[in-house]
């Protein structure tokens, strides 16, 4: 009497010619390790140019409006050159982030869809702003007087900080607390705002050291040091994240989404 055969073992027969080493396709472990490499170390230089472009921007706006405007300094017209490296700045992150597209573009791309992006940006920078300026008020800034130089330091740091995080995550919150929470970074990209965006708080945080000594500078009148440090903060971190990642490009793995 012929026995039919258990269909799981034909079944278990076929997979197993499928899957044979004979039928599987060879893979080069080191190629794709390699192409992988390179991958990686494009995306950085891409990162050290758009870095060199945006502390270029920020030697800019020192050095051209004086060639407009009398008397023009950093100290002494210390309001305006807020304005002035704000929008530099701005500008140059805007161009920037459009066109190196350093993060997939979202399938929604109605002319409704990009206003209304825009306008949520819009509005989330300006709370990012005021939110900064009841900040600083609590920790000691003036309430009343300075109001005006108050809010330009907020406006610079949401510049420094904020603009970033809208340029490459968009408005969207949970994107911003995933890059950074611990070990949420996708991209070389999301790393480099992680390093700026502190460096431009701790910046900030030290530029506020000085102002109660008594040494009688000039910059140590609110908040003239705390915007320098900022500064100096949001330009060390653009200097330092490309070296910070392409040091440690081998150690450096990313999660898909």
């Amino acid at each position: 009497m012929n026995v039919l055969p258990f269909p799981g073992r034909l079944l278990w027969k076929q997979l197993g010619g499928a899957f044979s080493p004979a039928v599987m396709p060879s893979v080069n472990l080191d190629q794709i390790a390699n192409q992988e490499n390179t991958m990686k170390d494009t995306d950085i230089k891409r990162l050290l140019y758009a870095h060199l472009l945006c502390i270029f921007s920020v030697i800019l706006s020192t050095f051209i409006p004086s060639l407009f405007l009398e008397n023009f300094s950093i100290l002494e017209t210390h309001l305006i050159w807020l304005c002035i490296c704000s929008v530099f700045v701005t500008v140059v992150n805007l161009v920037l982030y459009s066109v190196v597209k350093p993060n997939t573009p979202s399938k929604r791309s109605s002319l409704t869809h990009k206003v209304a992006r825009f306008l949520k940006c819009c509005i989330y920078f300006l709370v990012s702003c005021f939110s900064f300026h009841v900040i600083f008020v609590l920790y000691g800034a003036p309430l009343i007087e300075l109001v005006l130089e108050t809010f330009l330091f907020a406006v610079i740091l949401s510049t420094f900080t904020t603009m970033p995080c809208l340029c490459l995550l968009g408005p969207n919150i949970k994107a911003w607390l995933r890059v950074f929470s611990r070990n949420g970074v996708t991209s070389i990209w999301e790393n480099s705002l992680q390093i700026t965006t502190i460096s431009s708080f701790v910046g900030s945080w030290l530029g506020a050291l000085p102002i109660p000594l008594d040494w009688e500078r000039p910059w140590q009148v609110w908040p003239i040091s705390c915007t320098l440090g900022a500064t100096f903060g949001y330009v060390a971190g653009l200097a330092i994240s490309p070296l910070w990642i392409y040091w440690n490009r081998k150690q450096l793995t990313y999660k898909n989404n």
